[in-house]
């Protein structure tokens, strides 16, 4: 079956030159294929669109018709074709970047007034939701993600580390006792991270690679890291969190990092995720090289943190 798109093609050059062969030409066919997908064209048509002498081709009554929406249809997609490419090389148009709520709120939102200066033909769409999103189904460009990569399919680029500390307030600790041992925890108040099986409601990992497990318990759980932070300064219990959660308060002296006998699970870092493409948009690449360059091996929030 002849492709109708460039028949379509074909009609417009014969129009254009008066001449087969010479749409042939210059469409890089033979006069052959050329007459095909003329043929192919008035067949489904019902109508003759081409008067054929052996000097010239001229347009029949409903071929100068039918030219004027050819020309109209060939050149909005030169349009559309023109403007995607445009997006792929220029940062323009929107960017929809989904986020976890928290790190978008905390570390995201903030930096992008400096990005919207560096590309104010962009709008930047930040969605914030703590769950996993399907970029292709949903429509994002986009994503950040913090932990353990679960989508083969996607391409990823390490931003920054994700360390994880346990904490809590002067004043639970003066009430309850500090913990010494990773053991102790169990006989304490443990915030738990509904979202995270490593750091949830009834166990935490510990070791790098998590091979350490106790069992814990409290009176809060929660799917949002931030309630259990405040729950923590409230002095509720003892949360177990990365460092952009906890980093500001422990150095303001309102929570009191903890150090026990095995180091916190090493964490995969947090990464920038999107479709696989060969080429992204320009919009996606500058996007993700701007928050490389203003986290990166050493993230702002771990600033002056005691890490093992």
């Amino acid at each position: 079956m002849l492709d109708r798109l460039t028949g379509l093609q074909v009609f417009a050059k014969v129009a254009s030159l008066g001449s087969l062969s010479g749409a042939a030409r210059a469409l890089g066919m033979s006069q052959t294929m050329a007459t095909k997908h003329m043929a192919a064209m008035e067949d489904r048509l019902g109508l003759k669109l081409l008067h054929r002498t052996t000097r010239k081709v001229t347009l029949t009554e409903p071929g100068r018709h039918y030219l004027d929406t050819v020309e109209r249809l060939l050149g909005e997609l030169g349009e559309a074709e023109a403007s995607l490419a445009a997006e792929r090389l220029e940062v323009t148009g929107t960017l929809r970047l989904a986020a976890p709520v928290s790190f978008g709120v905390r570390e995201i939102a903030p930096i992008l007034a400096d990005f919207s200066r560096l590309h104010p033909a962009l709008t930047v769409d930040l969605g914030l939701n703590d769950r996993v999103v399907d970029l292709v189904e949903e429509g994002w460009d986009a994503a950040i993600r913090i932990g353990r990569l679960q989508a083969p399919a996607l391409i990823a680029r390490r931003l920054a580390p994700c360390r994880l500390l346990v904490a809590a307030a002067p004043s639970y600790l003066t009430a309850r006792g500090t913990p010494r041992r990773v053991a102790d925890l169990g006989r304490h108040e443990c915030l738990g991270y509904t979202l995270s099986p490593a750091l949830g409601a009834h166990r935490w990992q510990f070791g790098r690679d998590g091979s350490v497990e106790v069992a814990v318990s409290g009176s809060l759980r929660a799917n949002n890291g931030d309630a259990l932070v405040a729950a923590a300064l409230a002095g509720q219990g003892i949360v177990y969190e990365p460092s952009f959660l906890l980093g500001d308060d422990i150095r303001a002296g309102r929570l009191v990092p903890l150090a026990l006998d095995h180091p916190p699970l090493e964490m995969p870092g947090v990464h920038a995720v999107h479709a696989m493409d060969r080429r992204p948009p320009a919009k996606v690449r500058a996007l993700i090289d701007f928050l490389a360059a203003r986290f990166g091996p050493n993230p702002p929030w771990d600033r002056d943190l005691p890490f093992d």
